[in-house]
């Protein structure tokens, strides 16, 4: 099965560093390398947000022009729509760095 994992480093409530590793599938691989990029240098607060920006996005909702500049690559993942047994493999990340923010913020 796939697998990602990622590592943040922050600074007063900012992600200063993000380490990705993925296995599986090429999906998997640009989601898991994608979102770290885009994570990086991003407050907290503001990470959620762009979390559920992209949850929104692979669910197949219309996002505004704004909010699709703000995924930045992570748009690009649009496309995965069109395989939705594949659309795991673009969330399996983002489910990565949910945990790792739960263990932050100690939930």
């Amino acid at each position: 099965g796939d697998e990602s994992d990622l590592q943040i480093s922050l600074d007063g409530g900012r992600v200063v560093g993000v380490g990705a590793q993925a296995v599986g599938c090429s999906i998997n691989k640009a989601a898991t390398s994608m979102l770290a990029q885009t994570a990086e240098g991003v407050l907290l607060d503001d990470l959620a947000s762009l979390i559920d920006l992209f949850r929104r996005q692979m669910k197949g909702e219309a996002l505004s022009e704004g909010d699709l500049a703000r995924l930045g690559d992570l748009a690009t993942l649009s496309s995965v729509l069109n395989f939705p047994v594949r659309i795991k493999c673009t969330l399996l990340p983002v489910s990565a760095l949910e945990e790792a923010l739960g263990t932050v913020d100690g939930s």
